[in-house]
């Protein structure tokens, strides 16, 4: 319900997913371009981890916002508690991987964490490029 404090949701509620296409887009041609380098870097082993390196961080990026736009829709008093829900779940889930990771002596594990880093910089990068785009669109 609208209030004065809180003003009416737009009527579409695709607007929370919108920019999904084009950061999907932009990471799955990171991910070609990790695997390549890792490829030239490291061999297949480096290809492979860093291609799915970038794969996780596209999913879980991905998963929270689908989480995230579900909540907005359904309850918007729903947000914040399946939000850090949702980031607790991931972040410890990778943190067990990586944990777990630590023990087994793959070549392509630098380059799993190196294609980690480079979807995580990249996704926040374009998803910020993104929004001052959008924001600047409707104050101009």
């Amino acid at each position: 319900m609208p209030t004065e404090e809180r003003p009416a949701p737009p009527a579409n509620p695709a607007w929370r997913i919108e920019h999904l296409p084009l950061l999907s887009t932009v990471s799955m041609a990171l991910l070609l371009c990790a695997g390549s380098v890792g490829f030239f870097t490291g061999g297949p082993d480096s290809a492979l981890g860093a291609a799915a390196g970038v794969l996780v961080v596209t999913v879980s990026f991905t998963m929270s916002t689908l989480v995230i736009a579900w909540a907005d829709t359904v309850r918007p008093a729903l947000l914040m508690p399946l939000g850090m829900l949702t980031y607790v779940v991931k972040y410890s889930l990778l943190g067990v991987i990586l944990a777990i990771g630590v023990g087994i002596k793959w070549p392509g594990w630098t380059a799993l964490g190196w294609g980690i880093v480079a979807g995580v910089v990249v996704w926040t990068g374009v998803q910020a490029w993104w929004v001052h785009r959008r924001v600047t669109r409707k104050v101009i």
